[in-house]
Formats: C-alpha cells, structure tokens, sequence
C-alpha cells in the first residue's frame, strides 16, 4: 500500500492522493463506479452510499486529491467550473456584497451580473492587484473578496497574502480562481485563501475531453456548508468525468512544466521580435516589463502558460488568428494541444465592451494557451501568424 501524506510532493501526490488501490482487486487505477444508487442491508443500513448525487467512490477520489494537491482539507466536485462558482455564491444570500476583480472569465462575470445581481447581491469590480482599491470597496454588506490571478485574459496578479490580511482585518471571506496557475504553480491557501476554485476542464484534465470544476477549503465549516450545498442542489459530475480528471491530474506536474517551459520560450522570443507599431504587445508575467513580475516571482512556482497579445485593433487581431495552422482557434484552454482565442469575441463576449476597456482589455486582444507541442513548430506557427496579421516577417529560430 503506498502511503503518503502532506509531506510527500506535489508530483507524488498528483499520482497517488486519493488513488489507492481498489480493496477488491487490487486495481491501480480507480475504477469508474457508473451507478445511480446502491444496494442497502437494511433501513438506515448501507456501505457509506445510498444515491449517486450524494456520493460517489470515483468523485470522492477526485476530491481527495483536489484537496491533498490545495494544501486542504475538504474538496468538492461539481459538473463545470461555473457549477463550482455557483456553489461559491450560495454561501451568501441577498443583500450581500462582493468585491471581485475587474478583469475575469467572462463566464464568471455574466454569472454575478446577469444571474446573482438579480436575486439581491451585488457586485463592486475592482482592480484586485491595488490593495488600496480592494479595501476602499469593502462596505458594511461586503462579505465576499474574490480573486482571479493571474487574471483571465490580462494575467494580472494579485497579492494573495496581501488580500487574505485585507479580509481577516474586515471578517471576510476569501475565493481565488486558481485555474491558470493549478497547485503546481500556486496555492492560494497557504497565503491564507479560504476558498480555491477551479475548472478541472482546463490543466487539470488537460486533455480536452471533459467538463468539470472544483473548491477545496481548509476550514470545516465551509466544507460542512459545501458538502450540504452540493448534495442538495446537485450540480455534481458524473463518475467518467470524475475518472478522466484524475487520469490528468497524473501528469500535471509533467504538463505544466512543458507548458511553462513552452509559454516562457515564446514569450521572450515574441518580445524580441513583434515590436514595433505593427507588432503586438507581448503579455506574460515572466517578462521583466510585466507590472506583476517582481509580486509572481514570490507567490508563484512559474509564470503558467498562457501568453496575451494586444495587436492594435481587431481586424488585425482576426488575421492573426486565422493565419495560425498549428494553434486551433477555440474557446478553452489548458489542454496539451495549443489553442489561440479572441477574448472579446468568445470567451468574454458578455462583458460589456466599455467595461472591458476599462480595465485595459481591447478588441485587438489575443490569448494563446500554449501546449506541449514541439517549441519549433509553435514558433514557426506564430511567424505565419505575424506576417499575416502585421506584416512582421521574423526568422522561426
């Protein structure tokens, strides 16, 4: 029987929280219990389970390993990362008050303000990375402080410890969306973070096969208050999804170091050079020029694997992503395979063009997921897109 505990690391436990041996078999790999009930011995007499929305082996396994990997204690599956966020919310109710990065997944921020806006709560955006505008937002109904970082498109980071400090001194909790950094590069709940979200659809699984999202919390009474929210309103994964995360999550480690490794190459390449009027401005937190860098370094185990381009405008935006033969052009990220998408157009197209702008975020913005491909061929993909969109003509080297 292997053994491991919190000791053990982050590449062990990838492989082995929560994936014990089945007791039956023997088999190394959980198996998938594809059931919606179990047989009980009696009334009030059963195994552990009596309905697949309440429990199930495949999701616990999951969860465990959530939580061993986020540094906590209670972790919870939920059929999409917005299903997971949902959950987040029901821990308040109307009439209260959030404060919430200005630059998000577009999916989240159409949740607060098209969805939870309309059953009483509100929502104060703000710029998370200024500590000060993060405290100057909090009122008397504020009971929630919620964090993107890096930021999605913008990669904007945010001082965890510094907003952790912010919400003990005002009795408030705290959420942060790890999804782009994952546990291998950050962990939010050893700055002090209560709640670690995520979409398990993106680096975790990694494979682009599946929908899925997760919290994982230290504190026993959120996790009590979780583990109630999610047997009662039910947005649970099924068992196959539950199973293909925990196939990712073994190589994760491996992953995110080629994704990083990938991402960082392009980046400074990129730097060098798509400069100019006609090139993009190249965004990374492992660039020296990044506003983040210097805060990433010290939070951070890596820069991810993300890059944003900001071309001028958006017709030459389009052409570069059109151009690109090897980047697919879709909405998601995280995967092994290379994806490029325009935020304005897709993934955040339900926020409001002015608000995005705001924050910083154009029309001429583009967002690479960075795969695991050969760096090469990425990087002579990218040459095609360049000249077509700007006419940038650079050597693939």
């Amino acid at each position: 029987m292997v053994r491991i505990d919190a000791k053990s690391g982050l590449g062990t436990r990838a492989i082995h929280a929560g994936n014990a041996p089945d007791p039956r078999t023997g088999a190394v790999a959980v198996p998938v219990y594809q059931t919606s009930t179990y047989a009980q011995d009696g009334l009030g007499k059963h195994k552990g389970y009596e309905y697949a929305r309440s429990q199930n082996p495949t999701r616990e396994a999951l969860e465990e390993n959530l939580a061993s990997l986020e540094s906590g204690v209670h972790g919870f599956a939920f059929a999409s990362g917005l299903a997971a966020t949902t959950m987040l919310l029901h821990l308040l109710k109307a009439g209260d008050h959030v404060v919430a990065s200005n630059n998000m997944y577009g999916g989240t921020f159409r949740l607060f303000d098209q969805v939870f806006a309309h059953l009483g709560m509100r929502f104060t955006y703000v710029d998370t990375a200024d500590l000060a505008a993060v405290e100057a937002a909090i009122e008397p109904a504020t009971k929630l402080l919620y964090v993107e970082t890096p930021t999605n498109p913008l990669l904007t980071i945010s001082d965890l410890a510094g907003i952790a400090a912010i919400a003990q001194r005002h009795g408030l909790l705290t959420a942060c969306d790890n999804t782009f950094a994952t546990p291998m590069l950050q962990r939010p709940i050893e700055f002090g973070i209560d709640i670690v979200l995520h979409s398990t659809t993106m680096y975790l699984n990694g494979h682009s096969d599946m929908v899925g999202g997760a919290l994982v919390v230290k504190r026993d009474d959120l996790g009590t208050r979780l583990r109630f929210l999610q047997n009662a309103v039910g947005a649970v994964p099924g068992p196959w999804d539950c199973w293909l995360a925990l196939r990712g999550i073994k190589t994760l480690p491996l992953r995110m170091e080629r994704h990083e490794k990938n991402a960082g190459d392009l980046a400074v390449w990129l730097a060098a050079q798509a400069t100019g009027p006609r090139g993009p401005r190249v965004i990374y937190p492992g660039l020296p020029d990044h506003p983040g860098h210097a805060l990433a370094r010290k939070q951070m185990a890596g820069f991810g694997g993300i890059i944003s381009l900001e071309f001028p405008d958006l017709e030459t935006g389009k052409r570069f992503c059109e151009a690109l033969t090897l980047f697919t052009l879709g909405e998601s990220l995280g995967g092994v395979e290379s994806l490029v998408t325009h935020p304005a157009s897709m993934t955040h197209a339900s926020v409001p063009r002015a608000q995005r702008e705001a924050t910083g975020f154009t029309d001429g913005l583009v967002r690479l997921s960075v795969g695991c491909e050969d760096i090469s061929d990425l990087r002579a993909d990218l040459v095609r897109g360049l000249a077509a969109s700007s006419g940038v003509v650079v050597a693939a080297r």
